[in-house]
């Protein structure tokens, strides 16, 4: 006979992976934000993961993180909080934290963020 805890388990969804091809993915512009451009790779346990392609010299308005922010810059260079990040830099934001004073770089940058969205 098996326990309650092993009919629970039993009950609940099995976790699941989610596998992207992201080359076969489109470029969207992001709503609002001139010179931004998005691709949504996936959502797992309320967190995000997108690929941001920011034009020459692009500014992004100063947000407040809902949970941990973890950012790596893929190419180009780009400004965070008053410091340049170079290609291969990574950031990481506890949740409360402020972003302020983005900018992208001279040539702009693509970035790879894994996020908690705001709640609306």
């Amino acid at each position: 006979m098996r326990s309650k805890t092993e009919v629970a388990i039993g009950l609940m969804a099995k976790p699941k992976y989610a596998v992207t091809n992201t080359n076969s993915l489109p470029w969207q512009e992001l709503e609002d934000f001139a010179g931004v451009e998005v691709k949504s790779l996936g959502i797992a346990n309320g967190q995000t993961m997108e690929l941001f392609r920011f034009a020459p010299n692009t500014p992004f308005p100063e947000h407040v993180h809902a949970g941990p922010e973890f950012v790596f810059l893929m190419e180009g260079r780009a400004r965070l909080s008053g410091q340049w990040l170079e290609t291969g830099w990574s950031s990481i934001g506890e949740a409360g934290t402020v972003d302020s004073d983005f900018l992208s770089g001279e040539k702009g940058c693509i970035l790879l963020a894994v996020y908690t969205p705001q709640k609306t």
